[in-house]
Formats: C-alpha cells, structure tokens, sequence
C-alpha cells in the first residue's frame, strides 16, 4: 500500500513537467512574434527569452528533484 501510494505521489508530481514543457513553447514562441514586430530589439529580447527558459527549466528540475525524492528517499 505504501509502494503504490510513492508511485502515485510520484505520477502526480510530474504532471508539473508537462505545464513546464508548454512554458517553454510559449518563451519561445513569445521571442519569434516579438523579433517579427521589431528585429532590431533581437538581442535584447533573446537575452530576455533565456532568462524566461531557464526559469522556466529550473521549475522543470525542482519537480524531477521531488519526484525523485519521494520514490527513494521515503
């Protein structure tokens, strides 16, 4: 009972990897339609869609850290 409930537990936590995949579509999807209405800001907004992908990635590690956590530390 307590094995299915980690692999349970464990499922659910890495629905969140799913919100971070879509985040990362949306940084970069947001940096083609802003470099398309302005391209001399390109630089710019592609330091700006780094920042947004690695936090958005970091969110992405800190799930697979828990989801990791409850299947071998518990």
């Amino acid at each position: 009972m307590y094995e299915s409930a980690k692999v349970i537990g464990a499922g659910a936590a890495t629905i969140a990897l799913a919100g971070c995949g879509t985040g990362i579509g949306i940084v970069f999807g947001s940096l083609i339609s802003a470099v398309a209405r302005n391209p001399s800001l390109t630089k710019q907004l592609f330091s700006y869609s780094i920042l947004g992908f690695a936090l958005t990635e970091a969110i992405a590690l800190f799930t697979l850290m828990v989801v990791f956590l409850i299947l071998f530390a518990l």
